[in-house]
């Protein structure tokens, strides 16, 4: 049976979340020519990726899926040793590089643009090394500079979609009185006014129903940021760098947002390496990589978790965005699942390890029963009560068993 509901414990509000309410998110490699994307998708997928030492050499966007590095997911496998174990993993596209002028079609400057429209998030890859032998887009080695012009690019961009809303939406308040359209007209002025400040709408104080409006438009400004700093493996070794201080300074008067300094070049010589030799080769340079740190930041930067299901047949992560309630959480597994949900069965994976069985979870009073309104933390092991679709009948599901 379901669980009863406490007539007097509230449910607290969630502040609502720009962008799309799916489980299926990905996240873009973005930034000017030159300055290591594709290097960097190359080493984080392990994929054979042209990246040649001259700009637009990415024209269309390459796709790939690269795990979640997880302790607790590597637990359990171990815990429950499963016939099949699905890890998470984080979708990434390497997209064609920007110049100044894109907004108007310059380089590749549409098509750029349309591909980063259809992510959900942006890694961005900053240059903060000096090599004569590879070209600048600019000549000159600056990546305030190189901050400036895509951060521009993506506003301006925005400003000419949010425009061409506005005229639409008068046009059709001409021929209407739906009240919808003025709440829409006046956002809409909000926000173009807000980007002319130079201001990215993900840093704005939105109320829940205008970022139901925005979620529509899925503007670049809208999109969650992670900056990622490539610089030479001597200034990664020694942890200095002469750029760091002022992108550091830049990105916290714009937001404030994460920034991971690392070395494309380190990434790549480990790649090669066996795992034997990469960790002598760390431990003999105090250098460590940071693809792990990179991965789990993209995922988290677009709002995505997972919990667990567990047991000797499958050991599996279940993608969901952050704020997804019980329901629609069963629903990732199956969409019959959220129709017929009637309550999940959780324990906390921190309870687990320590106490080391589901029966020992129990025993001390951890192992909870949650209804519909209970939202899915991240790393919770679940078990569902649903109605069969055939028949309507009560079952005990989870992906390595089911009784009736």
């Amino acid at each position: 049976m379901p669980p009863k509901a406490s007539k007097s414990k509230e449910v607290p509000a969630e502040r609502a979340i720009l962008g799309r309410f799916s489980s299926h998110l990905k996240i873009g490699i973005v930034g000017l020519p030159n300055v290591g994307k594709s290097t960097l998708f190359n080493t984080l997928t392990k994929l054979s990726i042209p990246a040649e030492n001259f700009p637009f050499c990415t024209i269309e966007p390459n796709e790939a899926r690269v795990n979640i590095p997880d302790e607790r997911f590597e637990w359990l496998c171990q815990l429950f040793k499963p016939k099949s174990e699905v890890a998470a993993f984080l979708e990434i596209h390497d997209i064609a590089g920007l110049v100044r002028g894109a907004h108007q079609g310059q380089g590749l400057g549409n098509s750029f643009l349309s591909h980063i429209r259809a992510v959900d998030g942006i890694f961005h890859v900053l240059r903060a090394f000096e090599d004569p032998d590879i070209i600048h887009v600019d000549d000159i080695v600056d990546p305030v500079r190189d901050l400036e012009v895509i951060s521009a690019e993506l506003r301006l961009k925005d400003i000419e979609f949010i425009e061409r809303r506005i005229e639409d939406v008068e046009k059709s308040m001409k021929r209407s009185n739906d009240k919808q359209l003025k709440i829409e007209l006046e956002l809409c002025q909000k926000v173009k006014a807000w980007l002319a400040e130079e201001k990215d709408v993900r840093l704005g104080e939105w109320k829940a129903a205008d970022i139901e409006i925005l979620n529509t438009f899925q503007l670049l400004t809208a999109k969650p940021v992670v900056y990622l700093v490539n610089m030479n493996e001597k200034d990664y070794q020694r942890k200095k760098n002469k750029f760091l201080p002022k992108i550091h300074a830049w990105v916290q008067e714009h937001g404030g947002e994460t920034i991971i300094p690392f070395s494309c070049v380190l990434e790549r010589t480990l790649a090669d390496m066996l795992p034997d030799e990469a960790d002598k080769y760390c431990e003999e340079n105090k250098v460590q990589s940071c693809l792990p740190k990179i991965i789990k930041t993209g995922f988290s930067a677009i709002n995505l978790i997972y919990f667990f299901t567990a047991g000797p047949d499958e050991v599996k992560c279940w993608q969901i965005r952050r704020h997804t309630k019980a329901p629609q959480a069963a629903g990732a597994i199956h969409t019959d699942f959220e129709r017929g949900f009637i309550c999940a069965e959780v324990m906390k994976f921190d309870d687990l390890k320590e106490l080391g069985s589901e029966s020992a979870v129990k025993a001390a009073g951890k192992y909870k029963q949650e209804g519909k309104t209970y939202v899915v933390q991240d790393g919770d092991i679940i078990f569902l009560q649903v109605q069969c679709v055939r028949g309507w009948k009560e079952v005990r599901f989870c992906p390595f068993k089911s009784s009736h």
